[in-house]
């Protein structure tokens, strides 16, 4: 075998000369399936597909005569043993042996038989998955490569497909707007049984043992409502509001729809199910072995009979109004639906192997074992008069036939399928037959469809429309042919004769065709179709032969020519009216180009134009069409969609201010964090306030400061201040500088900063940070000076006196002065920081640079550095700075400026005693073999420095005092550095605050510093 129907199918076939077949998995399969076929085999071949296995053999049969006779059968089952059908195949002479050689046709669609000197070739007609609603056709089929079950959702008028894979899938049953699909849900082997009530497989614990799932889906594949049932299901049937599920003892009907057409699942979680199955009536239970009038139970009441049945269910056929039963001895069951009420029994001799109830239920079709098709009459309205036959089978009878489609509008007429040929009956009389093979799907209005699922599972990627054929009755191709050819008198007889809706309706399109509009409203008439009276009486009421053409011509969709018409009698404005009817703007534009309308139209179709693109989500050629109309508005949001935002941004200059829309302009602008555009959409559409909160939601806290100043919003302030304390009382102090400063508060930003820094400071672990900080809020200082000499600046050149020149510029002075003093949030740091902005960071950038200079070796210049440090006692740990001045001064042998330091550190406040004596100690160490003296004279500065914290002159780059040599200053913090040292060096930065210094040109310092 070449199959792949399923994992879990057996593939392993071993037949016994006696009629025994043994089928499993594998030679060691402890679960093997035994089948007794009651003749003497001879051949058995599996298909390509693995789904089906031929058992050809012979078995003796008695003639009517008495006498024994040899026939040949090639009987089919199924993986797992059961018989699907029997073949007799005719033996040329009684003598014969049977078939001798079988062989499949690698599509499984034929089987070639040998029998003597004969081959015979039967056609098989495979029992596919598949089921047709509406315009959907749904189809399972496997693939090579996947273990699970392809399922296709296939609409067959627009060619759209949806495919879902799915394991275990049994069942395809489709009826009205949903799909049904029967799935096994999977067990790992040697699972226990769980335990609970029916929702146990949704509710927990796994799925039980032979539970499946009934999936009600739409016509996409989405899954709409999910049922459980805990038996193996062999009969599946589904009509517009039932689902029936049979084993071959008990059977499950669930109404998942109303009469109402409203489903009946409800919302919500993992009880919700529980729910709906204690609601009376939705799922139903019933034992075909029960004879009571109402056998049907609910799930939690139903309890399933043990043991096998003597009589078990062959059958199962379903309507709108009955459920019908058929068990293997040849009795049928009739329930009423949705009652589900035994309303009698019946007794045929056939074994139904298909059935089909009619439209009306009076009437159902059986197809045995043998394919031989019979009617049984079901019309209880007969009963008891002369000549009924009610209860009884119909003097009818056909051969070969495997499938049957009842007619829905019509309980006398249905279609069945004979080998190849496909017969249409209407009152059990046949019509002419038509060659075909396919799958018959749907009855109505006259016309049968049939799908050719041959060919679609040959290639079920990619099915093709001419996949599905329709064939028409022999009533409707003589009325088009009475129509066509010799009139409309005549074909209203026939229709007369042979009343349908389908036919009058063939009879009201020709009329108006030909504008007989008594004949076309008769037709109407007859089948109540109020909408086409109305129409007819307006085309009546029209007294231009052309315009009613047109009209006739728009009705059967023909739109082209309707136009070409009303073109043909100038009469543009009425064209261009159909197209309006029609949606058809692409059209009108044209029309109204030629000469069909005004300006004024042309707009509205450019409008509908870009409103057509933008609902399909094209918005590059929407934008163009709502430009062409004018219509800014529209258009940037097309720019939008598109994020076009300098499109956007020009569009926006050409809308008029106080427009509505620019304040949904604006935000989208604000969306997208462009707060400039933003804030120029809301100032035009006059609202300010809009504007602040855009710039305050967007951090752009200097902008929203400048339009409430500019237009009198005080609040800001406090809004401000509030957000700042929300970050401080978060820890977040360095967003909180970061606020200060988009909201140009550089007061603010600097007292917090030097906070930060002095908290860094007294935890003296990073005292490079501290550096870093300090200098920030310096910088932050200095611009907020630059920016109060500026204002003052500007006071004095607006043209006033000198007077009034002089209060601007002292007023913008005390208001500066005022912010400096005041205090702020950062306590002493904030104002010291006001008073010396580069204070603190001359503290730590002196205090790192000794340190650096002694770890190079240079203690000369370290101690230089570090005596600078005395000045910073309120900044630095005064022990720190003497502690280094005396280490400095002691490698550098300065034991003057070492002993200096040492009494500093002795009369320290708040000394540990043991600290205390410690420093005495090694001060008595270093001092009593060696004179306090200094190897060379010191500039007073240092002493005095040194002593009374006197500060002095020093070089950011050497940490040594500026005497008289030549200095360059920076224009940022204002220190000096030298010359020399600077093109020595050959620095561009600052290195107390890291500014540029530009200007300086190396060369030339240093050939001065060589004169």
């Amino acid at each position: 075998t070449e199959g792949y129907m399923d994992l879990d199918a057996p593939t392993l076939a071993v037949a016994f000369r006696n009629g025994k077949v043994q089928i499993g998995r594998g030679e060691e399969d402890p679960n093997a399936t035994l089948i007794d076929t009651r003749m003497t085999l001879t051949q058995c071949k599996w298909n390509a597909k693995g789904n089906v296995l031929a058992l050809a053999g012979t078995q003796m049969s008695r003639t009517r005569d008495g006498e024994e006779k040899k026939i040949s059968i090639v009987q089919f089952y199924t993986p797992f043993g059961e018989r699907v059908k029997s073949l007799k195949v005719p033996n040329p002479t009684n003598v014969s042996n049977g078939i001798s050689a079988m062989s499949w046709e690698g599509s499984g669609l034929r089987i070639a038989l040998a029998v003597e000197a004969y081959i015979y070739f039967a056609n098989i007609r495979p029992d596919y998955m598949w089921g047709a609603f509406g315009n959907t056709l749904a189809y399972a089929y496997n693939k090579p490569d996947r273990t699970d079950v392809c399922v296709t959702f296939w609409n067959m008028a627009s060619n759209e497909k949806y495919t879902k894979y799915i394991k275990g899938v049994k069942f395809i049953k489709a009826a009205g707007d949903n799909c049904l699909l029967v799935v096994r849900n999977s067990v790992p082997a040697g699972a226990p049984a769980t335990s609970g009530d029916e929702d146990e497989g949704e509710d927990g614990g796994g799925p039980k043992p032979n539970q499946h799932s009934l999936l009600l889906c739409n016509s996409i594949g989405s899954p709409v409502d999910t049922k459980y049932i805990d038996f193996v299901p062999a009969f599946v049937e589904m009509t517009p509001f039932h689902v029936i599920a049979s084993d071959y003892r008990s059977i499950y009907i669930w109404q998942y729809r109303t009469q109402v057409s409203k489903l009946t699942s409800t919302d919500g979680g993992v009880g919700a199910t529980a729910m709906l199955r204690r609601n009376t009536g939705r799922e139903r239970m019933l034992d075909i072995s029960e004879v009571s009038a109402s056998p049907a139970q609910t799930i939690e009441n139903y309890k399933p009979k043990t043991g096998k049945i003597k009589d078990p269910i062959c059958a199962v056929a379903a309507s709108k109004k009955a459920l019908v039963v058929a068990r293997e001895s040849g009795t049928i069951h009739f329930y009423s639906l949705p009652h589900i009420g035994l309303e009698n029994k019946f007794a045929i001799k056939p074994r139904p192997m298909l059935m089909r109830l009619n439209c009306d239920s009076t009437k159902l079709s059986v197809i045995d074992n043998n394919s031989i098709l019979s009617i049984l009459d079901l019309d209880s309205s007969k009963e008891g008069t002369e000549g009924s036959t009610y209860g009884t089978l119909l003097d009818f009878e056909r051969k070969d036939a495997w499938d049957l489609q009842w007619a829905d509008d019509n309980p006398d007429l249905f279609a069945v399928m004979e080998k190849t040929r496909m017969y249409v009956f209407r009152n059990l009389h046949p019509e002419e037959p038509c060659q075909s093979s396919g799958y018959l799907s749907k009855f109505s209005d006259l016309e049968i469809q049939s799908i050719m699922l041959d060919e679609i599972m040959a290639t079920p990627d990619n099915p093709d429309k001419d996949m599905v054929l329709d064939f028409e009755t022999k009533s409707l191709k003589d009325a088009r042919e009475l129509i066509t050819n010799v009139g409309l008198s005549e074909a209203t007889l026939f229709i007369e004769q042979h009343p349908h809706p389908r036919l009058w309706r063939l009879l009201a399109e020709a009329a108006l065709e030909a504008l007989d509009f008594s004949a076309a409203e008769k037709a109407f008439v007859n089948i109540g179709d109020y909408p086409g009276i109305q129409y007819v009486k307006r085309l009546s009421g029209i007294g231009d032969k052309m315009k009613q053409r047109a009209e006739v011509a728009a009705y059967f969709q023909r739109f082209d020519e309707a136009e070409a018409i009303l073109r043909e009698i100038d009469r543009k404005d009425l064209a261009n009216d159909l197209r309006i009817r029609l949606g058809d703007w692409f059209r009108v534009v044209t029309l109204v180009q030629t000469g069909g309308g005004d300006d004024k139209m042309l707009i509205k179709a450019w409008n509908k134009i870009g409103e057509y693109y933008a609902d399909r989500f094209k918005w590059n050629k929407a934008a163009q069409y709502y430009s062409q109309a004018k219509n800014l508005v529209k258009m940037i949001e097309c720019l939008y969609r598109l994020e076009d935002f300098d499109g956007m941004e020009k569009g926006v200059e050409m809308i008029s201010e106080g427009n509505p829309a620019l304040m949904e302009i604006g935000r989208m602008f604000e969306s997208v964090g462009m707060h400039k555009q933003a804030v120029r959409c809301f100032q035009k559409a006059g609202d300010i306030k809009a504007a602040i909160d855009t710039c305050v939601l967007l951090n752009y806290w200097e902008e929203a400061v400048k339009l409430a100043e500019q237009h009198g919003f005080s609040q800001i302030e406090g809004l401000l201040a509030k957000y700042a304390g929300h970050l401080l009382s978060k820890g977040d102090k360095l967003q909180a500088v970061e606020l200060y400063r988009k909201a140009d508060k550089a007061t603010e930003a600097a007292r917090l900063l030097a906070g930060i820094a002095e908290d860094v400071g007294k935890r003296q672990v990073d005292p490079l940070r501290a550096k870093k900080l300090h200098v920030l809020a310096a910088l932050e200082v200095e611009r907020y000076r630059k920016k109060a000499l500026d204002l003052s600046t500007m006071a004095t050149t607006k043209g006033k006196s000198v007077a009034a020149t002089t209060a601007a510029t002292l007023d913008t002075l005390m208001t500066a002065d005022a912010e400096s003093r005041a205090g702020g949030g950062a306590g002493d740091a904030g104002r010291k920081v006001m008073d010396n902005a580069w204070r603190g960071a001359e503290a730590y950038h002196y205090f790192l640079l000794s340190h650096r200079q002694l770890y190079s070796g240079d203690v000369d210049a370290a101690m230089k550095t570090a005596i600078r440090c005395a000045e910073f006692e309120d900044i630095l740990e005064p022990r720190d700075i003497y502690s280094l001045i005396a280490l400095t001064a002691y490698h550098s042998s300065h034991l003057n400026i070492c002993s200096r330091a040492f009494i500093k550190l002795e009369t320290l406040p708040g000394l540990a005693p043991g600290v205390a004596d410690a420093i005495q100690t090694l001060a008595l160490d270093i001092f009593k073999d060696q004179a306090p003296r200094n190897p060379s004279h010191l500039p007073t500065c240092y002493i005095t420095c040194l002593d009374t914290g006197a500060p002095y002159f020093a070089c950011t780059i050497t940490g040594a005092a500026v005497l008289d040599a030549r200095t360059v200053t920076c224009k940022s913090c204002g220190h000096l550095m030298l010359e020399r040292e600077l093109a020595k060096l050959g620095l561009k930065n600052c290195p107390l605050c890291h500014s540029s210094i530009p200007g300086i040109n190396f060369s030339i310092l240093e050939e001065e510093e060589g004169e």
